[in-house]
């Protein structure tokens, strides 16, 4: 390490990120699924938002909000793998300490704003089971964006605390990051100071959009099970309650991984931090590659418009 990197700096120039530390020799190897993962990601979420566009029968609530869902995911894994993909394929691993931040600061908003549309879709399905006749007159278009920008500046606001938090602390001990990305905890661990503040100002992030968020998800449906155990039939119950499917898979497929992932990084002291950072990189990309495969699979109209894109195109 050089001089600049063991004396005491409050800005530093860069950070090195790398990779997945102990696993290096492996690195090529654990490319091709994260390449191959982001690569679904990405061609779904575009596919997704090509249908939704093309299709006027679909410029609904429902899937207005998808589209929300596929921007969301697009930009939180491609604020990560790319970089992650040139530190395995190219070794290039260098950082600036701005770009750090931006990343830390586009990572933890877009993940809160993912969390943020995914209760705007459970009162999409609350509206759409529980009050059919008022469904469109209360989702109107201006309703639809009013909360969309409300999830968006949620977001952005509570996000704004990390990187002037982190940009406040000197790091004199090294500028060497055991990630692939410049995740809030990874960062603040290499600063020579009380990072106390910070831990506590991310479990109350963490705890109060997962706990305020799974709430309200969860009061939605218990009003949405109450509405479906009134219907006459059971046929009628698992119709009904197959609309869901694909948003309850969605939810799972977010805060599962997150939960997880942020609890050992605070609490898993004797994890492997290998182990650790393959955790976070399921975070980073099993949501945005899983989203369009649920909603495509499960949504019969995309679904239908899907095969006719292809075999209207193999004509």
């Amino acid at each position: 390490m050089s001089d600049s990197n063991r004396t005491d700096f409050r800005n530093p120039s860069n950070f090195i990120l790398l990779g997945i530390p102990g696993l290096e020799a492996a690195h090529i190897w654990i490319s091709i699924p994260f390449c191959a993962m982001y690569t679904i990601a990405v061609l779904g979420n575009f596919t997704i938002l090509f249908i939704i566009k093309r299709d006027p029968s679909l410029h609904g609530p429902m899937y207005y909000f998808l589209c929300m869902l596929a921007v969301t995911d697009l930009v939180m894994s491609t604020s990560t793998i790319p970089k992650m993909l040139s530190i395995f394929w190219f070794n290039s691993r260098e950082i600036s300490f701005s770009a750090c931040l931006t990343q830390m600061y586009f990572l933890n908003c877009f993940s809160t704003m993912e969390s943020g549309i995914l209760v705007a879709m459970a009162f999409d399905r609350y509206m759409a089971i529980c009050n059919p006749l008022r469904y469109l007159t209360t989702l109107t278009n201006s309703a639809v964006a009013k909360i969309g920008l409300a999830v968006v500046l949620h977001s952005g606001i509570l996000s704004l605390p990390y990187p002037f938090l982190v940009r406040r602390y000197p790091y004199c001990r090294t500028n060497i990051i055991p990630h692939f990305y410049c995740g809030h905890m990874a960062v603040v661990k290499l600063a020579c100071a009380d990072i106390r503040v910070n831990s506590y100002y991310g479990l109350f992030d963490l705890f109060s959009v997962i706990g305020v968020d799974v709430f309200f998800i969860a009061v939605s449906y218990i009003l949405i099970l109450r509405a479906i155990f009134r219907l006459p039939t059971k046929d009628a119950w698992l119709k009904t309650f197959g609309t869901c499917i694909s948003h309850l898979s969605a939810i799972s497929a977010l805060y599962i991984p997150d939960l997880v992932s942020s609890l050992i990084q605070r609490f898993g002291h004797n994890v492997p931090l290998h182990f650790l950072i393959l955790i976070t990189s399921v975070y980073q990309l099993v949501p945005p590659m899983i989203h369009p495969i649920i909603y495509g699979v499960r949504t019969k109209q995309i679904r239908d418009r899907l095969l006719h894109l292809f075999t209207h195109k193999g004509t």
